[in-house]
C-alpha cells in the first residue's frame, strides 16, 4: 500500500505495483467499482504493471469493501463523487506525477464514471479508459476534456443503458473530444471475472472472449498514447 495527500491535506491510502522497470514509465490510475479495494480490482492493477505501468488504485471507501450488493449501494451513495474528482484523484495524480510524466485514468462501473468527471477536471490526464460506467450526463463538460477516451460497454447492460451511452458517444465527439466506443453483446461487469456464480448480483456477468478483446484493444490503445512520444508536454 502508498499514502499519499489530498490537495485539502488530508491522507489516503491505495494498492501500488511499479512495473520491472519503472524508470520513465508510464501510469495508470484505477478507480474502483462499487466492491471497494479488493482482490480484484488489485488484479487489474497488476496486470497494466506487468504491461510495463506503474498502477494505483486510491482506497477511495477508506478500509471498507463488501461482496453483498446491498452493502455495496450504501457504501457508494455515501460516496461524495464530486470531493472524489477534485481531492482523492487530485492526490493520486499529483503522487503519480511524481514518478510517471504521462498519467491515464481507468474505470469501472461507478469507476468509469469517476473518470469520466476526472477528464472533465484534470487536463494533466494522457489518456482515459472506460469500462461501462458513466455519470448522469448533466454532470459532464465534454468540451472540457483534452485526452483521448477508449470505452467499453455492454449491449445487455441493466445499470448503463446503451441508448444513453450512444448520447454519450454523440455528445463527446460534438465537443470535439477523442472519444472510441466498443459495444459488446454482454452483460453489466463483463470483464469482472468475479461477475459469476452466487455472492454476486444477478444481472452481471462475466464474459473471457469480450473481456479479453476489450483488455486487448485497451492495451493497444494505451501502448499508442501513452508510450509513443511520451517526452512530450501535455
Amino acid at each position: 500500500m502508498a499514502s499519499f495527500e489530498r490537495p485539502d491535506g488530508r491522507g489516503l491510502d491505495g494498492y501500488l505495483v511499479e512495473p520491472d522497470d519503472p524508470a520513465d514509465a508510464p501510469a495508470v490510475l484505477i478507480l474502483q467499482e462499487w466492491w471497494g479495494l479488493n482482490d480484484q480490482i488489485r488484479g487489474v492493477a497488476d496486470r497494466l504493471a506487468r504491461a510495463g505501468y506503474a498502477a494505483l488504485v486510491p482506497d477511495l471507501y477508506r478500509g471498507r469493501m463488501t461482496v453483498e450488493e446491498e452493502e455495496a449501494h450504501h457504501l457508494m451513495n455515501n460516496l461524495d463523487f464530486a470531493d472524489v474528482a477534485a481531492q482523492d484523484v487530485a492526490g493520486a495524480l499529483a503522487f503519480l506525477g511524481a514518478r510517471s510524466r504521462r498519467i491515464a485514468v481507468m474505470g469501472y462501473c461507478m469507476g468509469g464514471a469517476l473518470s469520466l468527471l476526472s477528464l472533465c477536471q484534470h487536463r494533466m490526464l494522457a489518456a482515459g479508459v472506460i469500462w461501462y460506467g458513466y455519470p448522469p450526463l448533466e454532470y459532464l463538460d465534454a468540451s472540457e476534456i483534452r485526452a483521448p477516451i477508449i470505452g467499453h460497454w455492454a449491449i445487455q447492460d441493466a445499470f448503463f443503458a446503451i441508448d444513453t451511452v450512444n448520447e454519450l458517444e454523440r455528445r463527446l465527439n460534438a465537443a470535439g473530444a477523442r472519444a472510441q466506443f466498443h459495444r459488446y453483446l454482454a452483460h453489466h461487469a463483463f470483464a469482472n471475472e468475479t461477475a459469476i456464480g452466487p455472492g454476486r448480483i444477478s444481472r452481471t456477468q462475466f464474459d473471457p472472449l469480450w473481456a479479453e478483446q476489450a483488455w486487448d484493444r485497451t492495451l493497444t490503445f494505451l501502448g499508442r498514447v501513452m508510450w509513443e512520444n511520451r517526452g512530450e508536454a501535455q
